[in-house]
């Protein structure tokens, strides 16, 4: 399987890449992006001879057909942490919640959010390619409140990676930014900036596609990649989890083999969605897939009209705040994969340069051949959490509440629908809280007593001892000083705003011309406590 560029090849890089040069060094020619040049083609008999394959079976066969050039050994290996979710032998169950709904969880990690469903494995896998190649790696990773815990969990501790991870100081959940802000492995650096998700993001591509700054780190013997989803190793994993959610529900008896189903994806970056798009080239039977978003709404515009508009337009925030995201990077590899790379790098320097770009009726009727997509105002999502807990005894966080709209709104057949559910109602406590008791303006950690109260479940262990743990991460610093900030990290020194106790300094580099010195690690630990939504 070999990766190609999404904005064209601009004479300086290979034409084509292989999977493990795509993840090592995910930003391509002209700041583009990699996507495999074909996919593999399943079909009902890849189906059908994986109806009773567990989870780690099916990851195991889907990457083997994508032929990557990783070691059968260490792709086990990432398989097997897999093994520490609620439940091993099915890390990402089905729950029926409506008729004709059904809700796939992808939150039963260790850092009750789907993104451990792609980081755990895929962690592993970068950092094993570093150490197999005696290489020093800086991982960048920019949160909107899911990537970031994810990302710091599967790569603490780990040999040969350093990690950097930008969020939006006030700008995640209580228990997002807890779970940042309290890690305290030496490789870990958390930085807080002054500013929203986009602002993150956009920092992590300049960085990534900065022959400065990737000079300045060639001269520390440092590489550097993302753990973000512009990483294809992201990608990869997602796909996995919409066959087998299709397959949980021929399980059920819900569908049979061959038969059709809509997929329901809350997007922000649209990985997850792109994951599923994939997975339908690749012969899963899929009618459509519902994109569903909050007010902050390009996305919707875009499929609905054809606009890619962010004139004019401000980040709002939401109560679902991992998808308060205006540029959506995982729409690049749709456009290409729809018109090629000539017309996606078009559209893409459009939208960098006048935040706007729009697609003709050809265009637009072949993405909407595709996709379909509604929003869900806050409002409305409270009625959909209040109303599922008390009418179907299911308790969900609001992210997964957008898709409820979306179902109901573009689901025009009768037939199955698969929605995705990307975290656990612990990371958006109050939120639910307001929307189960009326109270607002909770505290996190009022809101989780009082929703566990009224649920009768108990909070996980995990997430009641966040708020015990001490503070090691404190950097809050303007978007401007992110590439000092992160070298100051690398360097071992210390800057003013970080104000850690020496005890928590990153390593210091060896002697002068040497490669830093990276700590050592174990892989992480399991995740506890009952995370089932269905109460009683």
């Amino acid at each position: 399987m070999k990766f190609i560029e999404t904005r064209g090849n601009d004479g300086k890089r290979p034409e084509r890449v292989g999977f493990s040069t795509a993840i090592l060094s995910p930003m391509s020619s002209f700041g583009g992006l990699y996507s495999p040049e074909t996919l593999p083609d399943l079909g009902n008999d890849f189906l059908a001879s994986h109806l009773d394959a567990s989870y780690k079976t099916l990851a195991r066969d889907l990457l083997a057909a994508f032929e990557i050039d990783i070691d059968a050994g260490v792709i086990d290996a990432a398989l097997d942490l897999y093994d520490h979710f609620d439940d091993p032998a099915n890390p990402a169950p089905v729950a029926s919640v409506k008729d004709g709904l059904y809700v796939s969880e992808l939150y039963h990690g260790p850092t009750r959010a789907f993104k451990d469903m792609a980081l755990q494995p895929f962690g592993y896998l970068l950092a094993s390619l570093a150490q197999q190649r005696g290489e020093q790696y800086l991982i960048l990773a920019a949160t909107s409140g899911d990537t970031g815990p994810a990302a710091l969990e599967t790569f603490k501790n780990r040999d040969n990676v350093r990690v950097a991870c930008l969020y939006p100081d006030g700008g995640t959940s209580d228990v997002q930014r807890l779970q940042m802000v309290t890690e305290d492995a030496p490789n870990l650096k958390v930085i807080g900036i002054h500013g929203d998700f986009d602002d993150a993001q956009a920092a992590l591509k300049l960085l990534l596609g900065s022959e400065r700054f990737n000079a300045t780190l060639n001269d520390m013997r440092v590489s550097l990649s993302a753990a973000n989803s512009v990483n294809f190793g992201r990608i990869i994993f997602q796909l996995i989890y919409h066959v087998h959610s299709y397959l949980e529900l021929a399980r059920q008896n819900a569908i049979a083999l061959g038969d059709k189903v809509y997929l329901d994806v809350p997007s922000g970056n649209f990985g997850n969605a792109l994951g599923g798009y994939y997975a339908m080239k690749m012969g899963l039977p899929v009618e459509k897939i519902l994109i569903a978003s909050n007010r902050n709404n390009v996305l919707t515009r875009l499929i609905n009209e054809g606009r890619y508009d962010m004139r004019d337009t401000r980040l709002v925030a939401t109560t679902s705040p991992a998808m308060d995201i205006l540029k959506s990077s995982n729409v690049e590899r749709i456009l290409f994969d729809f018109y090629g790379a000539e017309r996606t790098r078009e559209l893409m320097r459009q939208l960098d340069e006048e935040r706007y770009y729009e697609l003709t009726p050809q265009e637009l009727a072949e993405l909407q051949a595709v996709f379909s997509a509604d929003y869900c105002t806050d409002e409305e999502g409270l009625a959909y959490i209040r109303s599922t807990f008390e009418d179907d005894g299911y308790l969900m966080d609001p992210h997964t509440a957008t898709c409820f709209k979306a179902w109901e709104t573009q689901a025009v057949k009768t037939i199955p629908t698969i929605a995705y559910s990307t975290a656990e109602w612990t990371k958006f406590s109050p939120t639910i809280a307001a929307a189960l008791t009326g109270q607002r303006d909770m505290s996190d950690l009022d809101a989780l007593k009082a929703i566990a109260e009224k649920a009768g479940i108990d909070i996980p262990d995990r997430i009641a001892a966040l708020f015990d743990r001490e503070i090691a991460q404190r950097t809050v610093i303007d978007k401007d000083d992110i590439e000092k900030e992160i070298l100051a990290f690398l360097a071992g020194g210390e800057r003013v705003e970080t104000r850690l106790s020496p005890s928590r300094r990153a390593t210091p580099p060896g002697t002068a011309g040497s490669r830093p010195a990276f700590p050592p690690s174990p892989a992480g630990s399991p995740a506890t406590g009952d995370a089932r939504h269905r109460v009683s």
